[in-house]
């Protein structure tokens, strides 16, 4: 508070920081890229549908296999969950200090909007940036609701996608043939529809606008509506909940982790193999596979994200590993710095107006590119927080919601303070 009363508002300090949400943050943003990667060098359709594009066999089965096991949704899912917690904990701490917290949480959030909207339609569609601006919009009015209604409201959230393709799925068989070839379309796109695509993207900056606009505008308006907003709104108010329960925080016991992480990959794995045999048993068809097939990894990703976190939470409390615990919470630090890199490496790598290796790595070189990329990132995200308090795009974004330019070099004294 300021000499003529008024509440001077600040961002959390390093030593305020909960470093159990750091290293969860930073863990399923080198995760997230597992699955990022067969958008960024692949056509679309070979995301949803590995059969629709390029080599299944070998090394390249077993990659796409442990890509979709460890990988699909479960990232995703945790980045959700963190992000209802960020909402509760930035709120919380705005408020003890007698300030209102919706000012913030919107300048915060519109601030992330105007990032996702320029990272979506400039560089990758695939941006998941708008879709948490626009559920949080929402979300925070949730924010004081106890624990046991928020995971309620967010379970009945995350259903709601689940029904939505049960349905899709029984009314196709009653669609006109030319709806039908739509959907096969994107489903198993034809030979010159492949060839158009990797066209595209082996053009220049400027011609990739021609697939990368449209299908923006779709992930924005009907993959979100029916979707992204619907599981990914929920999970954040699950992970408001597990925040409040102190889950996040690493504060519960250790026989409550392990049974989460027991229970959370016995289950999820399971149900996620047993979807993936199923798919292929089915030929990976339409009307099987994109809907009723899609089930199995739908709440298994779930699951499997919850053996994740006690996973993580574990080795937090037990505080091995230390130098990884370290380079980890650094990557989590620099979420959006990171997030937003990954997009500008692998779009120089793949793209025409880079190496324009579109289309062109299997699936095993791909995994490859992943593992030199997380190296490269948890060593610079280390060396980067030694000299400077806020990554680049976080130190705008904090700009931004506070109205005044942050201190971005650390300096000695305050590195001293907050690292005694």
């Amino acid at each position: 508070m300021d000499s003529n009363g008024t509440v001077t508002l600040t961002p959390t300090r390093r030593r305020e920081r909960i470093q159990s949400l750091d290293v969860l943050r930073g863990f399923a943003l080198l995760g997230i890229l597992v699955m990022n990667i067969q958008l960024f060098s692949m056509i679309e359709a070979a995301y949803f549908n590995p059969t629709a594009y390029g080599d299944l066999s070998g090394p390249n089965l077993w990659v796409w296999i442990l890509s979709h096991s460890l990988a699909d949704q479960k990232f995703m899912t945790l980045f959700s969950i963190l992000f209802g917690a960020g909402v509760v904990l930035m709120s919380s701490r705005v408020e003890s200090r007698g300030a209102s917290a919706a000012p913030v949480h919107y300048r915060r959030t519109l601030g992330l909007l105007l990032f996702g909207i320029i990272h979506a339609y400039c560089f990758w569609y695939g941006d998941i940036l708008v879709w948490y601006s626009l559920c949080s919009l929402v979300v925070f009015l949730f924010r004081r609701k106890s624990p046991r209604t928020l995971v309620t409201l967010g379970l009945l959230s995350v259903l709601v996608p689940s029904l939505l393709y049960v349905l899709f799925g029984l009314g196709i068989q009653h669609m006109p043939e030319e709806g039908r070839q739509e959907f096969l379309q994107d489903w198993r796109p034809s030979e010159e529809a492949v060839e158009e695509e990797v066209r595209i993207y082996r053009s220049g900056w400027v011609a990739q606008m021609e697939h990368r606009v449209p299908q923006a505008l779709v992930m924005h308006s009907l993959v979100f509506l029916v979707w992204a907003g619907w599981r990914a709104g929920g999970l954040m108010l699950v992970g408001m909940a597990l925040f409040k329960w102190g889950i996040l925080s690493a504060h519960r016991s250790v026989r409550f982790y392990v049974t989460m992480s027991v229970l959370g990959l016995g289950l999820g794995w399971p149900l996620v193999g047993y979807g993936i045999s199923r798919n292929f048993a089915e030929g990976w068809s339409l009307e099987f596979s994109r809907f009723t097939g899609y089930q199995f990894n739908y709440w298994g990703s779930l699951l499997v994200s919850m053996g994740y976190l006690g996973l993580v939470m574990l080795i937090c409390k037990a505080g091995a590993v230390a130098w990884l615990l370290d380079a980890l919470a650094s990557v989590g630090r620099l979420a959006l710095t990171n997030y937003l890199l990954q997009t500008l490496i692998c779009t120089s790598l793949f793209y025409g107006h880079g190496l324009g290796l579109f289309g062109s790595v299997e699936r095993i070189g791909q995994i490859g590119i992943v593992a030199a990329i997380w190296v490269v990132q948890l060593i610079a995200s280390s060396l980067w927080l030694r000299r400077f308090q806020l990554g680049p795009f976080e130190w705008l974004w904090r700009s931004m919601t506070y109205r005044r330019w942050q201190p971005l070099v650390s300096s000695g004294a305050n590195l001293a303070a907050e690292n005694p």
